[in-house]
């Protein structure tokens, strides 16, 4: 079961995926190997590496050598509060070479893959209302119908106050990519295969004038306040830290849902020092300020209409510039072909007018 592979993070800034037992995981690594190969010279596949994490090859830690690990970028890095959502894309997911017991299994999972062609494995969402984050499991997912999808998917893009429709806009540009893509090319199948949807959920640039309306007084986390290095953990991830010998060490942990296997959830020194920063007397009263974001007491029904005016209205250069990844992931099913993948085409296109719609309401 892919959500119990382990998913760890190294410190040099990739993720690590434990190879799946064979055929799976053997054909996603001969996947990457091929996308990836230095010899390379085919277009297509050179522009498909656009929309994948970057591959940097297998690792196994010395301490068991015959454990194989994917080792990719972390697509979640370079963001301070990622929302991320994960979502399979098809209208089977399951592949062409699949046992009718597999076949019933997939199917019975989700009935309607294959009249909306695609689902969403998980979300976890940044809430800037209340500094936290809310996460949705698959069996959210499988619960939404061709009625309730669309608002199904548009909570992932609310930050708790309002709708951020720069992030849809610019969601909708890079799917828009990727089935380009597809349309072009007829060398590869995929079949139980997602989108990695990844961006920022700390207020947008645009939202810093709010300074002016509102200032916030916010607890400050425990772990700000204890001394050395900081790690935080959710359910799903463990840190791999350097430990004092340099050894690297490596311990899996069972993920709950394979999307967070690009969640980085530590507070690196990096990160400690510069929220230290903004601790204020943090010993004497455990508070600390903000003055970038606005809390919901303030947004009564005179404040909302005028704030989405100002952010959400602003010019379409500003809202393709969004900080947003998307990318492929998960290719244990990925096949050789020589016709289009039309079950793939079919969920991008469906999920490209779900997201238009989100955006034109």
């Amino acid at each position: 079961n892919a959500s119990l592979l382990g998913i760890l993070q190294h410190p040099d800034g990739t993720v690590l995926k434990q190879l799946q037992p064979p055929p799976r995981g053997p054909r996603e690594q001969e996947f990457y190997n091929k996308v990836y190969d230095s010899d390379c010279c085919d277009s297509i596949l050179l522009e498909l590496r656009e929309y994948l994490p970057k591959y940097f090859g297998v690792w196994s830690p010395p301490t068991a050598p015959n454990d194989t690990y994917l080792k990719l970028e972390d697509v979640t890095r370079k963001f301070n509060k990622p929302c991320i959502m994960d979502v399979k894309i098809g209208q089977k997911s399951y592949d062409p070479y699949a046992s009718a017991e597999k076949i019933q299994q997939q199917v019975s999972k989700y009935p309607l893959m294959e009249e909306i062609g695609f689902l969403v494995l998980g979300m976890r969402v940044y809430h800037v209302s209340s500094d936290s984050y809310e996460t949705q499991n698959q069996h959210y997912g499988r619960s939404l119908t061709k009625e309730t999808v669309k608002d199904g998917i548009s909570k992932f893009f609310h930050s708790g106050y309002c709708l951020r429709k720069d992030v849809v806009a610019a969601s909708i540009q890079k799917v828009e990519k990727i089935l380009e893509w597809f349309e072009g090319q007829t060398q590869l199948n995929f079949y139980a295969s997602s989108l990695l949807f990844v961006y920022e959920g700390s207020c947008p640039a645009t939202a810093v004038c709010l300074s002016d309306v509102t200032s916030e007084k916010r607890r400050v986390p425990k772990s700000l306040l204890s001394g050395g290095d900081v790690l935080e953990y959710n359910n799903n991830i463990n840190v791999i830290n350097s430990t004092e010998n340099g050894k690297i060490e490596a311990s899996v942990s069972k993920g709950l849902s394979k999307f967070y296997a690009l969640h980085k959830k530590a507070c690196s020194k990096r990160h400690h020092s510069q929220l230290s920063l903004k601790v204020e007397n943090s010993e004497q009263d455990n508070v600390w300020k903000t003055s970038t974001c606005i809390t919901q007491e303030h947004l009564n029904g005179n404040v909302l209409p005028q704030l989405e005016k100002v952010f959400y209205h602003v010019p379409a250069e500003t809202k393709e510039s969004a900080n947003v990844e998307v990318r492929m992931i998960d290719f244990a099913h990925v096949f050789p072909s020589n016709t289009k993948d039309e079950g793939y085409i079919y969920g991008l296109k469906n999920l490209i007018t779900v997201l238009q719609n989100i955006l034109d309401n």
